[in-house]
């Protein structure tokens, strides 16, 4: 896709000056997502945003496919976006569907659907990754370095319009996920470091591992890596 920045810029523009919403942050996160799509000419956008287990939650999309991609990305925690949250780097893939070694579980998923190339880049509160922005294309797709650069910028709007929903109080339970990775962002990247070195793991298997210590005892992602930096093991 040719990248045009003065279309760009004034998209950017509106969308952050725009209030004219129902007052729910989710239609105004709809309405952001769709003027992506429209701005950049992809298939599909979603949102993803941590909750206190530290896993992606579906938020919005854009379409019915873009929905089966978030969740299914939410519920087995691999793909690029996962990686992208993770890593805190915009992640793309040419062509999902042939990620089976890398994500299987995403790939056989995606191959009934019309979803190709995904492009997942962090969306940051105060610096800190608190879900992703992601894209994707009905066909196969290099992305390049100018759609990277125009669509990580194009997060700081989703960033721009859950900061206006907190300080306007009407983000609701959304506000309490948030603020929850904020303030546990550090110890469970801290903890995702002590067990990539102690298991020879890359960064998404360690934060898997925190992740499914938390679901498998029903409790908070940050309370394990707690356990984990203060006893040096996951808890049995």
């Amino acid at each position: 896709m040719n990248i045009d920045d003065a279309a760009l810029a004034e998209s950017l523009r509106r969308l952050t000056h725009s209030r004219e919403d129902n007052g729910s942050v989710v239609s105004a996160l709809e309405a952001v997502l769709q003027a992506c799509v429209d701005l950049f000419d992809v298939g599909g956008a979603g949102l993803l945003v941590a909750d206190e287990q530290d896993m992606l939650r579906y938020v919005a999309a854009t379409s019915g496919p873009g929905r089966l991609l978030e969740k299914t990305e939410a519920e087995a925690g691999q793909g690029p976006c996962t990686e992208a949250f993770v890593t805190a780097q915009v992640v793309t893939t040419y062509d999902v569907t042939a990620e089976a070694e890398r994500w299987p579980v995403l790939a056989r998923a995606m191959a009934d659907q019309p979803v190709r190339a995904v492009l997942g880049t962090p969306v940051r509160l105060g610096g800190v990754p608190v879900g992703t922005l992601d894209v994707y294309q009905e066909h196969a797709h290099e992305w390049d370095d100018s759609e990277v650069a125009a669509l990580a910028r194009y997060a700081e709007v989703i960033s721009t319009t859950l900061t206006a929903a907190l300080q306007a109080h009407t983000a609701g339970e959304l506000a309490r996920q948030l603020q929850y990775a904020l303030d546990y962002r550090v110890v469970i990247e801290r903890a995702v470091g002590f067990l990539m070195a102690k298991q020879s793991a890359d960064a998404v298997a360690a934060f898997n591992a925190l992740r499914q210590a938390a679901r498998s005892r029903r409790t908070k992602i940050g309370l394990v890596a707690e356990h984990v930096l203060d006893n040096g093991s996951l808890p049995v």
